[in-house]
């Protein structure tokens, strides 16, 4: 699963951080609300964890950005609110819970790993990903397009794969480093388009059109075909 912590207490994002990582979550944090909404938009995590008090952006604004993407991720709210009023607020700006600090870590980990199985759609096959004609099984990591198999990588398959999560979404060379790669920063840029041009080869057959479009000067987009 895939967290995004957006605390301006380094000491508790650090603890925080650290216990995430033990329990095999894969975190990015933000110590600021401009940076933490930035982030958040790249649309790769399952769970967002806000502060309520940021420099920059507050959470419940990230919150609202969140929700007005129509991005599926949880929202944990962290506040040293307590009040009733303070509950209802943050749970009005579309979070999906709230958490007073100090807290348990066991308690934060708890509503972490709920709102992780909240966000995925129970009524899609989570076997595997299909869009028109492009299906990936997620258990084999195998792929086809029609009746035809596809012979991918492991990079390509995850390429292929992110591209499927988001179709007909223009998604920057950043957005796809950042998932297929792990914020490896050692990749560059140019990565990204090589890949592009190795999983293109794979998918196109004749008679069909290529299903991933260039937006120049911007990234790539899957659009599905049906044909």
């Amino acid at each position: 699963m895939r967290v995004l912590l957006v605390e301006d207490d380094k000491r508790l994002t650090n603890l925080i951080a650290q216990v995430l990582n033990e329990e095999g979550f894969t975190v990015d944090v933000a110590h600021d609300g401009d940076i933490g909404l930035e982030f958040a938009l790249r649309g790769i995590y399952d769970v967002a964890v806000l502060d309520w008090m940021l420099p920059g952006r507050d959470g419940p604004s990230i919150c609202a950005a969140i929700r007005s993407a129509h991005l599926n991720m949880g929202v944990l709210m962290l506040t040293a609110r307590g009040q009733v009023e303070d509950r209802v607020a943050g749970l009005g700006t579309g979070a999906d819970d709230y958490l007073v600090k100090p807290f348990a870590f066991d308690e934060l980990l708890a509503r972490i790993r709920a709102l992780g199985r909240r966000v995925t759609d129970p009524t899609s096959d989570p076997k595997e990903l299909r869009i028109g004609q492009l299906v990936l099984d997620l258990h084999t990591h195998s792929g086809r397009r029609g009746t035809e198999l596809l012979d991918l990588t492991k990079t390509e398959w995850s390429l292929l794969e992110y591209l499927m999560r988001n179709p007909n979404r223009v998604l920057t060379r950043r957005n796809i480093l950042d998932y297929v790669w792990s914020y490896d920063r050692d990749i560059q840029d140019t990565m990204v388009d090589v890949y592009i041009s190795y999983l293109r080869n794979k998918l196109n057959q004749p008679g069909r059109r290529d299903p991933i479009e260039t937006v120049r000067g911007v990234g790539y987009r899957l659009v599905p075909d049906y044909a």
